[in-house]
């Protein structure tokens, strides 16, 4: 065993595996996120399944690798109650337009966390947040945009809570953890039942 690997290149995963103080390598996978999701929106998956099969792709290709690693592989879906999803945002005016829609209503987040070692998936865990975003002014999202610039195009929200994000919402239910991108506490419980992490 050589530890823990991160398969995701993932800023906010990265900085909340390392002030959680877990020891980790980062090895992005390079699996093709956009096909497997066209592939599962055909099979009618649910949004839950979706997030589960693209953080195991992503597990499992780096753990075909690195076989001797334990890999976390993880994925972040956005939907709304009818099952719609939502991709990250292309540029700023497409990530405008995506506020816009979500403003004044509820979405959740699920986000899923998969380890694999020898290139199979050994546990997984998926937690979902609901957020509840308020209805701001134009003024406020034209601000909000220009404030935070491009770094919003890499969250599937467009927004980052652990920053000016949160005066997107109202309120929000379930583990900021998991509005970030990754269900941390499980995966913290679970390298500590592997030993990767003292009891």
């Amino acid at each position: 065993m050589t530890g823990l690997v991160l398969a995701s290149a993932s800023e906010s995963r990265r900085a909340m595996l390392s002030a959680a103080g877990v020891t980790f390598k980062v090895h992005a996978s390079d699996v093709d996120e956009a096909e497997i999701k066209h592939a599962l929106i055909a099979e009618k998956a649910s949004p839950v399944a979706m997030a589960e099969e693209l953080a195991k792709a992503k597990a499992v290709r780096v753990s075909r690798l690195i076989p001797e690693a334990f890999v976390l592989g993880s994925d972040q879906i956005l939907a709304l109650d009818d099952g719609t999803t939502f991709d990250k945002a292309d540029n700023m005016a497409a990530l405008k337009a995506q506020l816009k829609m979500l403003r004044g209503k509820t979405h959740r987040l699920i986000s899923a966390a998969v380890i694999a070692n020898e290139g199979a998936p050994v546990w997984n865990v998926v937690d979902t947040a609901r957020l509840y975003m308020r209805d701001f002014s134009d003024a406020f999202l034209d601000d909000y945009l220009e404030s935070e610039g491009e770094e919003l195009l890499w969250g599937v929200g467009g927004y980052r809570i652990e920053g000016r994000g949160a005066q997107l919402f109202s309120r929000v239910e379930g583990s900021l953890f998991t509005v970030q991108g990754l269900p941390l506490l499980p995966v913290l419980e679970h390298l500590r039942e592997c030993g990767e992490l003292r009891e």
